[in-house]
């Protein structure tokens, strides 16, 4: 056998016709040595082949081989950042579903909250009467101040990378930055060096990871949570009456409906999103080791623990009295916890509907244009709730593992949290993803009551629990046992299910109530539960209409 028989030359020549548009003649400036790696990897895709196999020596052949090694060589490294070219999937492929994340959990965001800190830490300290060396500022200058917040764009976030390319401090360059931009302001230009006063780096960055994230929730998260609980308690009530056979261990169980079945999810879901909701943001602005050491002696007859608490209220987040350099992150552990759980219970939820729409419970509607399976045209995949259960795992390994580390900092203080924090931004990227994923698949669901209504048809046994019950109330002797008998193992009709009844010693009303009993009728409270799902969720989360 051929060694084309594993990665055919042929095979080669047609993979660089879709690169001619590169240069090629700056390819060609670069040559790799014989024993390269391209050549590493034929030896082991030779061996992985288990043939015995030789290369066509064609010219057409090398020629094709020397320029894949050639553009290897020259186009791994130095591409420029794109949405092709991004690590992330959420920065590349994904961009368009995640952007609205962008403004709070970039480093462009980062950088923004960090201006309003500083700025605000400065107006601060214009209102403390005993700081006389920052007096009250004109609303002129406020708005001057003001201004540098509201109109805070990207070229101002390009500077400040500038000018932490040189101090290789990047919350000291926001600091450089403010001085520069109010130097030629004439009030503010006397109390430049109260900017960043008394504060150590993470006074500032601590309060920025707040309002980074407390924003990203309140602006994207759980508006986008909020309108996944709506879809799935609309179809919870619009199918409160559709019966349907359950499944416990995978086998036929008790009829429930299908709204029900959905009712469950929007009501646990919105539970854990009141969870997300309540988490109390805190923050804290004590100093270096939370003292408040520096500000003591600078002025020792402020109220800096009062002032702190005043400031940090003053932006919406908790405070926190006892802190060592860092605020302990202990909320964000809870709060990554809380998003963590909601992820799990909707994983729950993908993989079940994936699964009634593999029973054809569910019926997917097409899009014109759209393709299903690259070799086989029938095929509609449920591809939105995969897509959903994927990137939900990929969110809680990240937030997993900012819960566990964020709240351990060795002494008063370690940097190992400063690169992970970083990350929340892909934690939450993952999960909105996720929840668009969801709702994308949810649009497209249409009910099949027929294969609903056929599973039940053929589905009779499940009236042994029923029946065995009222049999236990009017005292009939071993009713289980004589269920177990009828219907264990053996194929069970309308016909012998009635039969068994009719020689039953019950009285005639509990008799008759029996017979009139299917599969599709023994629902039990399914109805009701499902109806009233919105009620029971919007007591959980106030007046909140969700359906």
């Amino acid at each position: 056998m051929e060694f084309g028989a594993c990665f055919s030359v042929s095979n080669v020549n047609q993979a660089t016709s879709y690169l001619n548009p590169i240069n090629i003649r700056h390819v060609q400036r670069s040559r790799d040595p014989p024993n390269d790696s391209f050549s590493t990897s034929t030896a082991l895709l030779r061996r992985d082949c288990g043939c015995k196999a030789t290369v066509k020596a064609t010219n057409s052949g090398i020629e094709a081989v020397e320029k894949v090694k050639q553009m290897s060589a020259a186009y791994h490294h130095n591409l420029e950042l794109s949405s092709l070219t991004a690590l992330c999937p959420l920065d590349g492929r994904y961009w368009g579903k995640v952007k609205e994340l962008a403004p709070f959990m970039s480093e462009y965001g980062l950088i923004h909250f960090r201006v309003i800190v500083e700025i605000k830490w400065l107006l601060k300290l214009s209102q403390i009467p005993e700081v006389t060396e920052v007096p009250s500022f004109s609303k002129e200058a406020q708005s001057y101040l003001q201004g540098l917040i509201d109109g805070f764009s990207m070229s101002d976030a390009l500077e400040v990378k500038k000018i932490e390319a040189v101090t290789n401090h990047d919350v000291k360059a926001v600091e450089y930055f403010l001085k520069q931009r109010c130097q030629l302001h004439p009030d503010i230009t006397k109390v430049l060096e109260f900017f960043h006063f008394a504060c150590t780096s993470e006074d500032i960055n601590n309060l920025a990871h707040g309002l980074m994230l407390k924003e990203a929730l309140s602006t994207v998260i759980l508006p986008v949570m909020d309108e996944l609980i709506t879809a799935i308690c609309k179809i919870a009530t619009a199918n409160a009456h559709m019966p349907m056979l359950s499944r416990t261990h995978g086998q036929p169980a008790s009829p429930t409906t299908l709204g029900k079945e959905m009712a469950i999810f929007a009501y646990r879901l919105s539970r854990e999103r009141r969870e997300i909701l309540q988490t109390e943001i805190l923050g804290k602005f004590a100093g270096a080791v939370g003292n408040y050491n520096a500000h003591v002696v600078a002025y020792p007859d402020v109220n800096w623990p009062k002032v702190a608490e005043e400031f940090v209220t003053s932006l919406g987040i908790s405070f926190n009295p006892y802190v060592p350099q860092i605020e302990p992150h202990d909320y964000m552990a809870k709060l990554f916890h809380s998003i963590i759980q909601f992820n799990n219970i909707l994983i729950d939820f993908d993989r079940d509907v994936w699964g009634y729409i593999s029973l054809g419970y569910f019926k997917q509607i097409t899009k014109d244009g759209e393709i299903g399976s690259s070799t086989m045209p029938h095929k509609v995949n449920p591809i939105d709730f995969e897509n959903s259960e994927g990137n939900l795992g990929m969110a809680n390994g990240g937030l997993s593992h900012l819960s566990l580390k964020l709240p351990i900092s060795r002494w008063q203080r370690d940097l190992t949290d400063s690169t992970v924090l970083r990350n929340m931004g892909v934690g939450l990227g993952h999960s909105l993803l996720a929840y668009k994923s969801s709702l994308q698949g949810i649009v497209k669901l249409q009910v099949n009551e027929s294969s609903l209504t056929e599973d039940l048809n053929h589905s009779w046994e499940v009236l042994a629990e029923p029946i065995q019950t009222v049999m236990r109330r009017y005292g009939v002797p071993e009713p289980y046992e004589k269920l177990k008998e009828l219907t264990r193992g053996r194929a069970v009709t309308k016909e012998s299910i009635r039969e068994f009844i009719k020689g039953l010693e019950l009285p005639t009303e509990a008799k008759t109530n029996l017979l009139k009993l299917t599969p599709h009728t023994y629902v039990g409270a399914a109805i009701e539960l499902a109806k009233n799902v919105d009620m029971a969720i919007n007591l959980v989360n106030g007046a909140k209409a969700f359906c």
